[in-house]
Parts: structure tokens; sequence; C-alpha cells
């Protein structure tokens, strides 16, 4: 079935989440066929993303119910930021799946090595257990988790930008060191909302406190 149509059947986290797991097996490939001696992989990569992309705008300029709408917008916007991904691999000539271009992106595969990942992992916490069972890995640089399955709903995600990836790879490799980011910036800029989108690009819960500096310990407990 073709996307357009096939995404009508599930609901926007699942189109979506699916929707990311077919490219990073696209792009996966054309590096496998790059190092096969096919030198227009990724152009031709490229090309099946775009053809994607005009098939989700004739539809979304169509008579759509508005969740049905949110959910193509949302696809739409993902699949903008893949196609400049690989359009910047054809642009630069990368060739080789470990190059930092590639690795620096966040991916998600459908695995079957569960139970070896979770090995690997150094599991620290009870629940994490269960999610040994979970077959979509997220990878980012040396960073790498379960999808949690946080339910996020429709709600619109933001344009990826590269100051988002980078602050994508900073907040990934924090919490693979069990430790803290910290976004800074002048106020209404986005650090918020870049860190929620994580969240909801990888399933984690996300809660946010709004303090003043007027509070203390004592107060927040």
């Amino acid at each position: 079935m073709e996307r357009q149509n096939w995404c009508a059947n599930y609901n926007a986290q699942i189109a979506l989440l699916a929707t990311q797991i077919v490219w990073t097996e696209d792009v996966q490939r054309a590096f496998e066929d790059l190092q096969g001696g096919q030198e227009m992989a990724m152009k031709q990569a490229q090309a099946v993303i775009e053809g994607r992309i005009e098939e989700l705008i004739k539809k979304v300029r169509g008579d759509l119910f508005w969740l049905e709408r949110n959910k193509i917008i949302n696809i739409i916007t993902i699949d903008v930021h893949s196609r400049d991904v690989v359009e910047k691999f054809c642009i630069t000539k990368v060739q080789e799946p470990e190059s930092f271009a590639w690795l620096s992106q966040l991916k998600f595969y459908w695995e079957n090595k569960d139970k070896e990942m979770g090995q690997r992992q150094n599991l620290r916490f009870p629940w994490e257990k269960e999610q040994e069972k979970m077959k979509c890995i997220i990878r980012i640089v040396d960073w790498f988790r379960f999808y949690s399955f946080e339910y996020t709903g429709n709600s619109i995600r933001l344009v990826i930008t590269p100051l988002t990836d980078r602050c994508y790879i900073t907040l990934t490799q924090a919490l693979n060191l069990i430790m803290g980011g910290a976004p800074a910036g002048p106020a209404g800029t986005g650090k918020t909302e870049t860190t929620k989108d994580l969240g909801r690009g990888v399933g984690i819960p996300v809660v946010v406190f709004n303090c003043s500096d007027q509070m203390n310990k004592d107060s927040m407990a």
C-alpha cells in the first residue's frame, strides 16, 4: 500500500515511528549499495523520499479531518529533515555508515537483537528488563535505548534545525552517562520545547517544572 494511504490506518505516533524506521532502513541500504559500487544509490534514496513528500503534500491539500491533517503535517515535518540529511550526504559525498554525519542522526531500527542489546546495555532499573523484549531501538552516536512507548498523542512536532541536532546529541549523551543536560539561552528560544520534542521522538516521558529563582528545595519538594 502507498504510504499516503497506509498512514490513514494507524494513529499518529505509530505512523510517525514506522516512517522513521523505514527512512533509517532506506539510508542504511543506500550506504550498503554505495559500498557495493552503486554510485547513485544515495541520490536514488533522496528521489524516493522527495516523491513520498510530494504525495503527502497532495493529500494534505485535500479535504481532511483535522486530526488526520495534523498527523500528515507531522510526517511531512520529519520527512523534510530526512530529505535534507540525505541531500547533505549527496553534496558532501558521505559514503561510510560509520561517518559522524550519519551517526549523529536520530535513527530508528526494528531489530531482533533485543536480548543481546539488553545484555550489552548495563541495565540499571527493573523496568528496563521488560524493555528487553521490545524491538524498536533508537541510536544516536554511541547512545541507544529501546523506544519507551510513552504516549505522545497527535501533538505538533518541531522543525529540526542543525542546532536542534546538536541539542539532541548533547542530551542523549547526558542520558548515556546518567547525567543531566542544560540547554542555555534567552527566554522563548525553544529550550524546553526542544527537550520535550526529543522526549516525543524517543518515547520518554518529560515532566516540566516552571521554577522561579525564589523557589528553594523545600518549596520544590
